[in-house]
């Protein structure tokens, strides 16, 4: 209650041009009042360092409410920014190596898991996603989209933050190759009993995982005392399409396991401009997808 008291305005209506003007740079209106803005700081992938907090603590306290927010983009939010301060504010931030934005029809900031710290993270999701930062909401920040395009990036199939609802995700992938002349059939198979999924089955005397189904987690690695499960193929599952909101559409995977972060990057810039060429404006790249089928993106990806 004490910071919302803190939150003032003059009073003063502004035009729609005004709005929407500020709103390009990450600053949104606040509906409660006609003049007092929350204005979005970037971070990469959810991570700054203890200076620009610092920094954005200051700018909060000397040109907003002195309350900060997180978005659902990992990006923070400066709350109650009277219309006048905002060009003070983006000048204090950009003196601090901090810049606004996260809104229009732009690739959005990226947001990733903590794969790098969590016990079941297969890839290391803080390094591909500073990659993507740079390549693509930095470096492609000029690219003028249909609709906003939203990228997660996911450490394992446990999808914490949901790769599979945005235009595109990455999942760390870890696909088992069974060699079924190593497997004894075990009644009590070490790998079946571990498969969360329950597709790890001895079928015959044999150890089997069906790959239509697996879904690549990787904790059957070592599980197996005779090795029958020993090799694994490490990569990332590309999922295209996805979206929350007023409709909810799951992203489908591109045919192809991917093995190296170039590859990934390389394709995140396919499908970005696969959208920008043959999306029509106002609509997502899901949209896009069901107009013109899955078949025919994949066929203009692989060309």
């Amino acid at each position: 209650m004490a910071v919302l008291e803190k939150v003032s305005s003059k009073g003063t209506v502004l035009s729609a041009e005004d709005i929407k003007r500020v709103k390009g740079f990450g600053c949104l209106q606040d509906k409660r009042y006609p003049d007092v803005f929350n204005v979005r700081v970037i971070t990469r992938n959810g991570r700054i360092s203890t200076d620009e907090h610092r920094a954005i603590a200051e700018a909060a306290d000397r040109f907003g409410s002195g309350c900060v927010a997180m978005t659902t983009r990992l990006t923070m939010e400066i709350q109650g920014v009277q219309y006048e301060s905002i060009e003070p504010l983006m000048a204090f931030l950009k003196g601090h190596g901090l810049d606004t934005g996260g809104t229009g029809t732009l690739i959005r900031p990226v947001v990733s898991c903590k794969g790098t710290t969590c016990q079941y993270g297969l890839i290391d999701t803080y390094a591909l996603s500073e990659r993507i930062h740079e390549r693509f909401y930095i470096g492609m920040r000029g690219v003028k989209l249909p609709h906003k395009f939203k990228i997660a990036v996911g450490g394992c199939p446990n999808n914490c933050v949901k790769p599979e609802l945005n235009d595109l995700g990455i999942i760390g992938q870890r696909i088992p190759i069974v060699e079924a002349d190593k497997c004894r059939g075990c009644k009590k198979c070490q790998v079946e009993q571990t498969c969360p999924v329950h597709i790890a089955k001895v079928m015959d005397g044999k150890i089997a995982i069906d790959p239509q189904y697996c879904n690549g987690c990787g904790r059957c690695k070592g599980k197996c005392p005779f090795d029958a499960v020993a090799d694994y193929i490490d990569g990332y599952r590309v999922y295209v399409g996805g979206r929350w909101g007023k409709r909810v559409a799951h992203g489908r995977p591109l045919s192809r396991l991917f093995t190296s972060e170039d590859e990934v990057l390389d394709m995140i810039e396919r499908v970005v401009l696969f959208f920008r060429d043959e999306g029509i404006a106002g609509e997502r790249l899901s949209d896009t997808i069901e107009r013109l089928g899955f078949d025919y993106l994949e066929e203009k990806l692989y060309q």
